[in-house]
């Protein structure tokens, strides 16, 4: 199992170094530079530009430029974000806490609820109510992410006043009970907004794995020896239905991260789909690349956890390895 952990590592390390390669000379490789707004000054000396460009490193060959990175990021420098006038690691350490609640909080409400609906689909194909439920599931999946995020805006939020359309807390608004009070308030939209499509992919996988279990002959001996439907369903049937949709939500992640972008911008939540948003149109180089890592790290990490979850719930796995 060690092995395993260490291999799964390696290969991340891998993956994380090679996306972060691209971000980096692709970035470069776009129109424009980090100074385009203030050199479009037809005033501004053609020395002065140059003097800036070299003051950050940005004049020399892009080889040159990736081999200074990865010494700096080694000792664990990101740069400087011209856009925000900070270090990068700073602008980092202040979104990626928001972004974590927002996609933790929507990932994990996804994952409970849709393994209940799926589950209960599954398992009782036959109902009204769970075929109502399915097909509701796939009008949502139908749905692009910023227009379900836009109708939920245009509904509960501006045309009946429940939640506020936009940002993470209201200025200078409570401390205390209060104020967590009022961040949950203004994440609840954002949060359901990922969370309902989540919802919507789990329920539909798992209803189909349920479905290919719940007359299997492990579950026919269960019920013959006499034990209560409750626990066929729970012990049985769902932890064997669990297998492929704790795969597929290591799968779901780099969707999660893609879609909390659009959903981060339509409702100015300050976390690190905002930040990246920003920085790619002010060109920030430092800023994009240590996005990326933390994006890239993120969803790894995600991808090896749902590892683990599915050798814990697979004996059979565990046998393998």
């Amino acid at each position: 199992m060690l092995r395993v952990l260490l291999t799964r590592v390696a290969h991340a390390a891998l993956v994380v170094a090679l996306v972060v390669t691209a971000a980096f000379i692709l970035v470069r490789l776009a129109p424009g530079d980090p100074f385009i707004a203030v050199f479009e000054d037809e005033q501004l000396p053609p020395d002065v530009r140059e003097k800036v460009m070299e003051s950050y490193g940005f004049d020399a060959p892009v080889a040159v430029q990736y081999g200074r990175f990865v010494l700096n990021a080694a000792r664990g420098e990101l740069g400087w974000s011209v856009s925000r006038s900070a270090p990068v690691s700073t602008v980092l350490a202040r979104a990626l806490p928001n972004t974590l609640l927002l996609t933790g909080t929507a990932f994990l409400a996804g994952l409970i609820a849709g393994v209940a609906l799926g589950a209960w689909q599954g398992w009782r194909p036959d109902a009204f109510s769970a075929r109502v439920t399915d097909q509701m599931g796939l009008l949502i999946l139908s749905v692009p992410e910023f227009v379900l995020a836009l109708l939920l805006m245009l509904g509960p939020a501006l045309a009946l006043g429940f939640f506020p359309v936009s940002g993470m807390r209201e200025e200078f608004g409570p401390g205390g009970a209060a104020g967590f009070l009022d961040l949950l308030h203004h994440l609840a939209l954002p949060a359901l907004t990922l969370g309902v499509i989540i919802t919507a992919v789990i329920a539909r996988h798992q209803r189909a794995a349920m479905l290919a279990v719940r007359d299997a002959e492990f579950v026919r001996a269960a019920r013959a020896k006499g034990a209560p439907e409750g626990r066929v369903f729970l012990r049985h049937a769902l932890r064997n239905a669990l297998v492929p949709v704790l795969t597929l939500s290591g799968v779901l992640l780099p969707s999660v991260a893609g879609g909390s972008v659009l959903v981060e911008k339509i409702f100015a939540w300050p976390g690190m789909g905002l930040t990246v948003v920003d920085a790619v149109l002010t060109r920030d180089y430092h800023l994009v690349v240590g996005c990326v890592i933390l994006t890239s790290l993120y969803v790894v990490a995600g991808t090896l956890l749902a590892d683990l979850a599915l050798v814990w719930a697979d004996p059979r796995v565990r046998r393998a390895r």
